[in-house]
Formats: structure tokens, sequence, C-alpha cells
């Protein structure tokens, strides 16, 4: 039985007729950009997060962007982003002008150790980007402080941790702003390309709202030199059709989790994933290490059961970074992490047996590396 990392087909399935009202819906009003789709998303999706604002945009790596810009922060300024991360998170910087500074994390979490954190803070520093890597949400309440005391804006980036909580609040209202992907393998996705803002600022909010539409609060009026990142009615339409599904989609994640806790464990070759008494993870990925880490996908791969790697280089090591001058080496919990993590499959739809055959397919193949 071929075991898929992530069906999407499946997941989007289980609520095509939702899905299917919702395109018809935009398809008859006649009306695709900003329009009241995206103004039911955006206030169902704040309500949702526990924040005043929800604020949709095209996509993930620009909500992160349009923040930056709405805090003025650009050339000369520093951001403190984690080393080991999907690259948007850097990027966001770097369209900035500004200069993304990688910090370490905690290894058992994979999120920013604030320890570090502190002792990379410049007079040059701006703003922080604790990315809730995996589906688990970082130790925000430490980087608030560091914030506070340093005068620094902390921005979440939650495109893998829709729904997650941290001390029982909600990732989204734990940062002075968080940006979210809605990319269609994330826990709530569209059907294309989409991202979001939240906040509790109200002027940041309406700044955010202009800079998605060319600078523009009124229709040929430009007050600023704004982008066009916009959310469309049909995305924005989908997504709400999705949201109500949500919980109950990461429950389900969490009880396939739950089988791979319990039936890898005890593993000494293998890693899994840790999580604190604070944290209740959305498991956008389960991710383990191993040391043979390439084998032990293929091992899987032969076995019928489909992973990937999140992610295979870490950003400093990237071509688009080679600028920076970080050698191989210089971050070695990151580089070592994105040496062996594996993802295993993970979603919704993942049955009881499909996750026990995952259970024994790891076993048997780790089984028959260390043999070898």
């Amino acid at each position: 039985m071929s075991i898929p990392f992530l069906d999407l087909k499946a997941i989007n399935l289980t609520q095509q007729d939702d899905i299917e009202r919702a395109l018809l819906r935009v398809l008859h009003a006649g009306w695709y950009v900003l329009g009241k789709e995206v103004e039911t998303f955006e206030q169902a999706f704040a309500a949702y997060c526990g924040t005043r604002h929800a604020i949709g945009v095209a996509n993930g790596l620009d909500a992160i962007f349009l923040l930056l810009k709405a805090y003025d922060i650009g050339p000369g300024d520093e951001v403190i982003v984690p080393s080991n991360t999907y690259i948007a998170t850097w990027l966001a910087a770097s369209h900035c002008g500004a200069t993304p500074v990688p910090v370490e994390p905690v290894e058992g979490t994979y999120n920013l150790d604030p320890a570090r954190v502190a002792a990379a803070i410049t007079p040059r520093t701006r703003a922080i980007i604790p990315v809730h890597l995996y589906g688990q949400a970082a130790d925000m309440d430490p980087l608030m402080a560091l914030a506070r005391e340093h005068d620094l804006k902390v921005i979440e980036d939650g495109a893998q941790a829709h729904g997650a909580l941290y001390h029982g609040r909600k990732v989204g209202a734990l940062g002075h702003a968080a940006a979210f992907s809605f990319y269609p393998g994330k826990n709530l996705g569209a059907l294309g390309d989409a991202g979001g803002i939240t906040t509790d600022d109200d002027a940041l909010a309406l700044k955010l709202r202009t800079l998605r539409n060319y600078g523009s609060q009124k229709k040929y009026h430009n007050e600023v030199a704004g982008f066009n990142s916009r959310l469309d009615e049909l995305q924005a339409a989908v997504l709400s059709a999705k949201l109500p599904a949500l919980d109950g989609q990461n429950r389900a994640r969490a009880a396939v989790a739950a089988i791979y806790n319990e039936g890898l464990a005890g593993i000494p070759a293998l890693r899994l994933p840790e999580v604190p008494s604070w944290a209740v993870p959305v498991w956008h990925l389960y991710v383990v290490r191993h040391a043979q880490r390439d084998k032990l996908a293929a091992k899987l791969a032969e076995a019928g059961v489909g992973t990937l790697v999140h992610y295979p280089l870490p950003p400093h090591l990237q071509p688009a970074y080679a600028g920076l001058g970080i050698a191989e080496g210089a971050l070695p919990i990151s580089e070592a992490i994105h040496r062996e993590v594996l993802s295993l499959p993970m979603g919704p739809t993942v049955t009881v047996d499909q996750a026990q055959q995952v259970v024994a397919a790891v076993r048997a193949a780790v089984a028959a590396l260390e043999s070898a």
C-alpha cells in the first residue's frame, strides 16, 4: 500500500461541496479583487487568532515583507531570523534592504533560542522573526521581553502553525504582528498562493492595507509607493470555506502524531519531536532525525512510504546568501538539523492503519540500516 507524504486532493475533497459553493459564489458575484469575500475571511481569521485585524495579502513572503516595510525597516537595519527555516523568512528581510542575522535554535524544538537571540542583538537590530517551525510555537515570552528591553518589533512567522497554542494562546496573537502563508500544503491552505497578516495595532493595519494595494486607500489616489499584494476573492472564499474545519483537522494530525510518538519511541538512532509542556502543536510536519537520513528515506520509498526533507540546505549555505560570507560550519546546529531531518507522512486524512504502517516501515528501515 503506497502512503503519500501529503494527499492534498484527499484533504480538499473532504470539503468539496463547501469549496465548490464558495467558488461559484465568487463567480456569480462578479467582483474578484478586494471585495466581500476578502473582508469576510479577514474578519473570521482575526477572530480565530484572537486579534483585532487580519489583512489578506498575496502570499506568505509578502506578509513578512510588508510588515517589515510598514515598520520602516530597511538598509542599515538588522533583522534576527532563525538559522534553520525556509528561506522566505530571510528573503523578506533582504528584499527590504535589511540584513538577516541568523540565530541558532533550541535543538530539541528547532525553534529560536531566546538566549542566543539576546546575544545577537546590536544597536542596528530592529526586529526579531521567530518561526513557529513544523507547527509548534516558538518560546515567545522571553522574545517579547527582549523586544521590550531593546525596543524591537517581534513578527511571528506562523506559516506552518495555524491554530497552534502557546500557554493557551493562539499563534498570530503573540507578537506585535504575525505573517501567515495559506499555500495549498499548509494546515489552512488555499487553492493557490495566498497569505495574511494579523495584528492588534490599528495604525499598522491601516498602513498594511494601503501598502498591499499600490499604496492606495482610495482608487487612483496613492498616498505612498505601495505594492500589488492582494488576497484575491477566490482564494479568500476557499479559505473561509475551509477555516471552520481547521481545528478538527489539526486534531486529526495530532492523532497521527500520537501514533508515531508511541510506535517509534525507544529507537536510539531515531530522534523524535520534542514538545514543551506549554506548547500544543498543530503538526504541520512530523519530523524525525537520523544520521543516515538519505538512506532511511530511500528504504521508506522502497516500502511505499513517501517522505520529504524540510529542508535539505540551510539558508546561509544557499547560493542566494553567499554574499553574507557565512562559512560552512559557522552554524553547526542548523547544519546538523538540515543533514538529518526527515518528514514522515502527515495530514488529516492519514488513517490509523496508514500511520501504523509508517511506524512498521520506519522500524524495519532503521533496523536494516543498523545491521548493514
